[in-house]
């Protein structure tokens, strides 16, 4: 199969800026190394790792043949001494699990990590700053998926457990917005999916992958929902253009060259994997940032930066999913 990397390989050197030095903090997440991967195959910027356990980052860089090639670091040593071109901020939760068990403390966490990066770029003005944001910010009505003109609704008067992960990276975004003279962007990502995905992580995505894994029925929902899933691929060429686009302090959505719907998913992965599943009531679903049945946007803002998604929601998890499902020993990760 074709490294899927080659696909925007092309597209992603039109707009490749010049060499900079990033640091990235929450260097564990999965989307971080995913996306370190592809700075390591697709760019020469030097990259400075940051974590609150820089041993596993150091573990992880090992087990993908990149030991040395890029610093760690805790967090404790991210200093506004250092130069850097850009901060990327990946510091959060990465499944509803995570979320559900976090509570009120995503607060906490996600302005401390912000604060962390908003003092840097504060004293070094000419620094990019990328913020992790989340579909999730509009709230916790997703009955039409979200546009230009979609706005942000929270119950304020009734703010329930599953409202904290949203209003956590509102409340970023608004703070962001509030500093216009700084380049900050912030990216809010709906759907993401890739083979290094937590397969225990409690997704629709990876609950299928499990009952193909473990050869066992999947039951799910008769709730009828649409996902759009962003690449790796993709996402890292969307980085790329922001990095080498003219500064900008805004906000932008993820989007996929097209989403899918449930029904359509099943089957897809049924007539490939053969995916047994039956459509019944499911009583332990877990619902951190609550009911989306269109969890997705038709904002393409990010089309005015250069940014052109190659592949759709199937084609990105059909890539995906069969690296994913092959023996350990046949896995190779060509990004």
């Amino acid at each position: 199969m074709k490294c899927i990397a080659d696909v925007n390989r092309v597209s992603v050197e039109l707009h490749e800026s010049a060499p900079m030095r990033i640091a990235i903090l929450g260097a564990t997440s999965q989307i971080a190394k995913d996306l370190v991967l592809s700075f390591s195959a697709q760019s020469r910027h030097a990259l400075v790792l940051y974590a609150r356990r820089p041993e596993a980052v150091t573990q992880w860089l090992a087990s993908v043949g990149l030991a040395g090639r890029y610093a760690v670091a805790d967090f404790a040593a991210f200093s506004t001494d250092e130069h850097f071109d850009a901060v990327l901020n990946f510091v959060g939760v990465g499944n509803p699990a995570q979320a559900a068990a976090m509570g009120a403390s995503i607060f906490d966490v996600t302005l401390k990590y912000d604060e962390l990066a908003l003092n840097y770029v504060r004293q070094h003005p000419a620094c990019r700053y990328l913020f992790l944001s989340s579909g999730a910010a509009y709230g916790s009505s997703f009955d039409a998926p979200a546009d230009a003109n979609t706005k942000a609704v929270v119950a304020i008067n009734n703010l329930q457990a599953q409202d904290w992960y949203a209003v956590a990276k509102l409340h970023a975004e608004c703070r962001h917005r509030s500093l216009p003279h700084l380049a900050i962007i912030d990216i809010r990502v709906f759907n993401y999916f890739s083979h290094t995905q937590d397969m225990e992580a409690r997704f629709l995505i990876t609950d299928i992958l499990r009952a193909i894994r473990d050869k066992t029925v999947l039951k799910t929902s008769p709730d009828y929902i649409v996902r759009d899933y962003l690449h790796p691929s993709d996402f890292y060429q969307l980085v790329s253009v922001l990095l080498a686009a003219p500064a900008a302090n805004t906000v932008l959505d993820c989007y996929s060259k097209a989403p899918i719907d449930k029904p359509a998913l099943l089957a897809a992965m049924q007539e490939e994997f053969g995916l047994p599943y039956e459509i019944a009531q499911v009583e332990n679903s877990i619902n951190a940032t609550g009911n989306k049945p269109h969890y997705y946007s038709q904002n393409r803002f990010a089309a005015d930066f250069g940014y052109a998604p190659a592949l759709t929601s199937l084609d990105g998890v059909m890539q995906e999913a069969t690296t994913m499902l092959q023996p350990p020993t046949t896995k190779a990760d060509c990004r």
